[in-house]
C-alpha cells in the first residue's frame, strides 16, 4: 500500500475533521478549501448578480493589467503583479486579486519599464479597446475610469449559468 504524500491539510479542511491527526490549520481556517466570498459579495450587492460578478472579476488587478496591455496573457499579468512590477496610485501592490477602484491609476514600476516582456506586450496593443480604461503612453500607466457595463465585456460568458450553479449550494 502506498503512502499518501499530497496536501493533508487541504483534505482535512474539505471534511472539516483532523483525519490525518491534529492540525493547526483547522483552527485558523475552519472552512473548506477553494475560492471564497466573490459570489457571496455579488449576490448580496444591488444589481443583477451575474453582471456584478463579472464587474468584480474585471476589476481585479491582474485582469486590469492584462486589459491595459501591459502583459500578453492573464497568467503573465498575475506574475507581473506577484513580482512587484505593478503600482497602483504610486504604491507597489503584489496581490493579483486586489480590487481596483474607479479612479485609481495602474502603472508599471519605474524599474520594470524596460522589461522586454512589458515592452513587447505594449508594442502591438490597441489601448482604445476598452471604454472603462484610459491609457497614458508617456507614463506607461492606465486609469480605471468606471465599472464596465455587461455589453462592454468582450468574453462570451453566460453568467446566468454561473449564478444558477452557485445558487444551488
Amino acid at each position: 500500500m502506498a503512502r499518501y504524500i499530497g496536501p493533508k491539510s487541504k483534505i482535512a479542511r474539505r471534511f472539516g475533521e483532523p483525519i490525518f491527526g491534529a492540525d493547526k490549520v483547522l483552527s485558523r481556517r475552519n472552512f473548506p478549501p477553494g475560492q471564497h466570498g466573490l459570489f457571496t459579495k455579488a449576490a448580496k450587492s444591488d444589481g443583477i448578480t451575474g453582471e456584478v460578478l463579472l464587474q468584480s472579476l474585471e476589476s481585479r488587478l491582474d485582469n486590469v493589467v492584462y486589459r491595459l496591455g501591459i502583459a500578453p496573457t492573464r497568467a503573465a499579468a498575475r506574475q507581473l503583479v506577484g513580482h512587484k512590477h505593478i503600482v497602483v496610485d504610486g504604491k507597489v501592490v503584489n496581490i493579483p486579486s486586489y480590487s481596483v477602484k474607479p479612479g485609481q491609476v495602474v502603472g508599471v514600476r519605474e524599474k520594470a519599464k524596460s522589461l522586454e516582456v512589458i515592452e513587447n506586450a505594449l508594442a502591438g496593443f490597441n489601448h482604445s479597446k476598452y471604454p472603462w480604461l484610459e491609457w497614458d503612453e508617456n507614463t506607461k500607466s492606465g486609469k480605471y475610469l468606471h465599472l464596465p457595463e455587461r455589453a462592454d465585456i468582450p468574453e462570451n460568458i453566460k453568467e446566468q449559468l454561473i449564478v444558477e450553479l452557485y445558487s444551488k449550494a
